[in-house]
């Protein structure tokens, strides 16, 4: 007797699931306040100081967590409710905000009170990351989780194409310093929903008492995930793009903007930023739409590569209009491999150690982002911006490559104990 076939999977899954939903909206709309934070805080420094060197540090400051404290706080996300966990990162958030407010009410605010605060907020998404993805999982299962991992990147880039609008009303409409403590607001409706939902991030796995986290432990976990070409090409596809372009992108867009030159520089650099945002989200919404592409290794890599072509593209094209189409491809491209290496991550971890897992692949996800500072930032300073992210795009592209291939050839190895 033939067992029959699965039954495909729905389209917008995890809108389907109300839970789930909620924390889709929840989510995007803390997303936009991290990125309205960021718009009324860099302005006031810079109007402030002048200086090119916090510039740097506000970039550094908000991705170095996610370096060196992703896999900690994967580990909490492991042990404990993972709700908690999450709503301790968006106090923070608000906190943080909140903190900003006082400093610019009072006049008190310092360079070394802004390098703390920037410091926190990074903290904060870091400590947010790898307990969201096991939400996900428990949303909606491993079989739905594709839809929830890509729907949830697309509300978050959702809230950052839409956080510098609300922030620059805010900044215009309120000032910065009523609109930094409105900006607090927006943490709200996620801790509160997080009151409510009864999913723990840990209530589909049944694995008993959880292993305590340590240098030892750290070690194991790297030497499975080492042990397997999968997991190992899917950080390594992550780590290309955010080490190679990652944050610089939107930091060398006005010089990009100046050299296309099509109308006012504010113009053009508001319909490039928009181009790539736009990407993200309707790419997300039409791939989800379609269920194409799916969670594989190819996928991965097919996106990934289109993604570095993309940018390559864009960083040697003189003409505005294809300079959009390219950043709205990329996009597109962008969204489709981290999702799909997010969501064969989380299916390939083992239970009880998944965030640990997701919390390593977060590592070169987010804190390789401070490489593209030297690979297009200081790279740039020597030989342009244009052509250090000619060459930049084009080690992306090479890379990965070279990672599909060796992909291609390896085999999974059995999980590791957890005991």
């Amino acid at each position: 007797m033939t067992s029959s076939p699965a039954p495909p999977p729905r389209r917008f899954a995890a809108l389907r699931v109300a839970d789930c939903r909620t924390y889709l909206i929840g989510g995007a709309l803390a997303m936009m306040a991290d990125n309205i934070e960021h718009v009324i805080t860099y302005w006031v420094l810079w109007q402030r100081y002048h200086s090119p060197v916090l510039a740097g540090f506000e970039v550094f400051s908000h991705w170095l967590p996610f370096l060196l404290l992703s896999v900690p706080f994967g580990a909490l996300a492991d042990r404990f409710d993972c709700r908690r966990v999450i709503q301790a990162g968006q106090l923070l958030f608000a906190a943080v905000s909140i903190a900003w407010g006082v400093l610019f009410a009072t006049n008190t605010l310092t360079v070394q009170a802004a390098c703390v605060l920037l410091v926190l907020h990074g903290t904060a998404g870091a400590l947010w990351g790898p307990a969201e993805q096991l939400m996900l999982h428990d949303f909606v299962g491993p079989a739905e989780l594709p839809s929830a991992v890509r729907l949830n990147s697309t509300f978050r880039s959702l809230g950052i194409l839409f956080g510098p609008v609300v922030g620059g009303v805010l900044l215009v409409g309120l000032g910065a310093e009523a609109g930094i403590f409105v900006n607090a607001v927006f943490y709200a409706p996620l801790v509160l929903f997080l009151l409510r939902t009864r999913v723990t991030g840990h209530s589909r796995d049944a694995v008993g008492d959880r292993v305590r986290f340590g240098f030892r432990d750290l070690v194991r976990i790297a030497r499975f995930v080492a042990g397997d070409r999968t997991l190992v090409s899917m950080m390594v596809l992550a780590g290309l793009g955010s080490f190679f372009v990652g944050a610089s992108l939107q930091s060398v867009m006005p010089a990009f903007a100046g050299r296309l030159g099509a109308g006012t520089g504010d113009a053009a650099y508001s319909a490039l930023l928009f181009a790539t945002g736009a990407g993200g989200v309707l790419g997300g919404l039409l791939l989800e739409a379609t269920g194409w592409p799916k969670p594989t290794i190819r996928a991965a890599v097919v996106s990934t590569l289109v993604y570095g072509i993309g940018i390559l593209g864009f960083a040697m094209t003189g003409s505005f209009g294809l300079a959009l189409v390219l950043l709205f491809l990329a996009g597109v491209a962008n969204l489709a491999s981290m999702s799909i290496s997010q969501t064969v991550v989380q299916l390939l971890a083992p239970p009880a150690e998944r965030g640990r897992v997701i919390g390593l692949y977060g590592v070169a996800a987010n804190g390789l982002r401070l490489g593209s500072g030297v690979t297009v930032g200081l790279f740039g300073a020597v030989v342009g911006v244009g052509a250090a992210l000619t060459w930049s795009a084009a080690a992306l592209c090479v890379g990965t490559v070279i990672t599909g291939a060796v992909a291609a050839r390896g085999r999974r190895r059995p999980e590791p104990s957890t005991a």
